[in-house]
């Protein structure tokens, strides 16, 4: 457990060969799933909005939506947007991806009166940040603003799908 908080905290600083690591790292599939949880569950708990039940039922969502996610970002990143550079697979994205969600375990702190919208706006930021490093790395691209385009088009694609399906959040 010592190595994943270790690498959510690189994660959580940006740091882009802790990305490059988890890309790599087929095993390190489980720990992006566990952040992705604890990320969610930080969210949950600290809106204090949420039974036991309601919680578990915002994990399996955030699962749902970070596959989601991971395979419109690989479809629009790999295969529509490549550079010459490109060699990923969807689990590449699922582990980095999910690594950027580490910055989301300071929602818990919502739970403090009066901080709770403040503490997701920087949430909110700092991981999407994070998921452009990660999707910049996992995808091989030699720019940022290339890796912000992916990101943006996927929102309007991840969004798009959610009104489809009739979904208030995926």
């Amino acid at each position: 457990m010592g190595n994943l908080w270790q690498r959510m905290v690189r994660a959580a600083r940006l740091d882009v060969r802790l990305y490059e690591e988890v890309e790599h790292d087929p095993a390190a599939t489980q720990q992006s799933v566990l952040v992705v949880v604890l990320s969610s569950l930080a969210s949950g708990i600290g809106s204090l909005q949420y039974g036991i039940l309601g919680l578990l039922g915002i994990a399996l969502g955030a699962l749902v939506g970070w596959f989601i996610w991971a395979a419109i970002v690989y479809l629009i990143g790999a295969k529509l947007l490549p550079q010459e550079t490109t060699e990923a697979d969807l689990g590449q994205l699922l582990r980095t991806i999910g690594f950027s969600a580490s910055p989301g375990v300071i929602r818990v702190l919502g739970i403090i009166p009066g901080l709770g919208g403040i503490i997701n706006f920087i949430a909110a930021i700092w991981m999407l940040v994070a998921m452009v490093v990660a999707v910049r790395q996992a995808l091989d691209y030699s720019s940022t603003a290339r890796a912000v385009l992916v990101c943006v088009v996927g929102w309007f694609v991840y969004l798009l799908l959610a009104i489809v399906l009739g979904i208030s959040a995926l």
